[in-house]
């Protein structure tokens, strides 16, 4: 891992700009003497890390004790994407203009999509849990569908917070019922890209025995921000 860049933000947190090999990321951390836990920070359905909503909560998780590291994932923000997954996003705004069914279009590319970013997440984790200052447990927040597949596949995530916004493949769907790491789920409930039916159905579905969801009036963008706050409690009941 090799840190390019740094700047020192308000209430003693150092953001950190970073490449591993191909991997861009963003690593913010809080004045600390003993090693602190780590959330990572995930974006929606291919968004940058520098997405401004995430680097908000980025910034404030860490001003409360935490590491809190966001990457562009293979085929997320400035990382090169397929002329398959361009074309399906044609399809997919055209289908919409249309009032077409879009799942399969969005199973062509958002399937892939959590694949190819899971292994890319998963050596990212290896690369800071070996950084001074960093000791984990490891949360996780963001978007649902890489976040079910990290929670099935890596034992390192202790406890996950879900966006229910975005599209989760069926894959994913299934998975959910693997998940059994304490979990917040967010809900939008006038979420114009996310059926709310679908969403429940997937809280449903999630193996917890300590799953909790907030359901919140507005669209897909309108979550409150005493949520950022409530997710840091989250993460304090289960990572401090």
């Amino acid at each position: 891992m090799h840190f390019t860049s740094e700047q020192r933000l308000d209430e003693g947190v150092l953001e950190r700009a970073f490449s591993l090999g191909e991997i861009p990321g963003t690593l913010w951390t809080p004045e600390s003497a003993a090693p602190v836990p780590l959330v990572l920070m995930a974006h929606n359905n291919g968004l940058p890390k520098a997405e401004p909503r995430l680097v908000a909560r980025a910034r404030y998780t860490a001003a409360r004790g935490y590491a809190v590291a966001a990457i562009d994932a293979a085929g997320c923000g400035d990382r090169p994407r397929s002329a398959a997954d361009d074309q399906a996003r044609v399809d997919l705004r055209r289908a919409m203009r249309a009032g077409e069914p879009v799942d399969e279009i969005f199973e062509s590319f958002i399937g892939p999509l959590v694949e190819n970013a899971v292994p890319d997440w998963r050596s990212t984790l290896d690369a800071l849990l070996e950084l001074p200052g960093i000791g984990g447990p490891v949360g996780y927040s963001g978007w649902a569908a890489l976040g079910i597949r990290l929670a099935v596949v890596e034992p390192r995530v202790a406890a996950a917070g879900f966006f229910a916004g975005g599209y989760v493949p069926l894959a994913q769907r299934e998975e959910a019922r693997r998940v059994t790491v304490p979990l917040l789920f967010l809900l939008q409930w006038d979420d114009e890209g996310n059926p709310r039916q679908r969403a429940l159905d997937l809280f449903d579905a999630f193996g917890s025995k300590e799953k909790t969801l907030h359901a919140n009036m507005g669209g897909h963008t309108g979550t409150p921000w005493f949520e950022v706050e409530d997710g840091d409690r989250f993460f304090g009941r289960h990572l401090k």
